[in-house]
């Protein structure tokens, strides 16, 4: 399973690699084409779940990490952007049969690639963009009352709005809105305080807000 998320997390990054090197291969304009963004992020999960055998809800805490983008454009207006970040969420199931179930903290990896159109004309440029989302679970501390939990992959979709504010020809500010669609597969192991196995669809779909500054090269 490693294995396998980590071949598919290789091949999103280098498709984004080379749509943008093969773009740039066949462009001669000399305008900036690559911009680079630090973005503090507050990452606030719209969680909900369907828990089996024991029913109840899931509760994922709000997490406040860095993030990098990067961005390059195929012309004025027309852009990808590969979003990187990562962030560690406090998990407990609420309102099960068992009662409150605390289940220990995980980190996510959730690599986003959105394409992008940017609405120039003035230093405040809008922009609004859509791509796919990969999620990768790990670091995963199971808690005081499970035995282990284990998290699925999951591929998922974002959608994302925003504004750059020039400062100059090359620095600006940047003001941006994310919001992913992000399903997983829980699998807790509780055999020892709860003599069973429970499996669980929860639905993460964070809403991004972040805040920070950026450079064209």
């Amino acid at each position: 399973m490693m294995r396998k998320t980590v071949t598919i997390a290789i091949a999103f990054l280098m498709g984004f690699a080379n749509l943008a090197l093969a773009q740039n291969a066949s462009d001669d304009n000399d305008g900036s084409k690559w911009q680079f963004r630090l973005r503090g992020i507050v990452v606030t999960p719209d969680e909900s779940a369907d828990i089996e055998a024991i029913g109840g809800d899931v509760d994922i805490s709000t997490a406040f990490v860095p993030e990098l983008d990067i961005s390059y454009f195929f012309d004025e207006n027309w852009s990808v952007e590969l979003i990187l970040a990562t962030a560690k969420h406090d998990v407990e199931a609420v309102g099960t049969a068992a009662g409150d179930i605390d289940l220990g903290h995980v980190w996510l990896l959730p690599p986003t690639l959105t394409g992008q159109y940017h609405f120039t004309g003035s230093d405040f440029v809008p922009y609004l963009g859509a791509g796919v989302n990969l999620t990768l679970f790990y670091g995963v501390d199971e808690g005081p009352v499970a035995d282990d939990v284990e998290y699925d992959t999951a591929l998922g979709f974002a959608l994302q709005g925003g504004f750059d504010f020039m400062l100059n020809d090359k620095w600006f500010l940047n003001l941006d809105v994310k919001k992913l669609f992000l399903n997983t597969r829980a699998t807790v192991d509780a055999t020892t305080a709860l003599g069973a196995t429970v499996d669980a669809d929860v639905d993460i779909n964070p809403w991004i807000f972040g805040f920070g500054v950026g450079v064209k090269l």
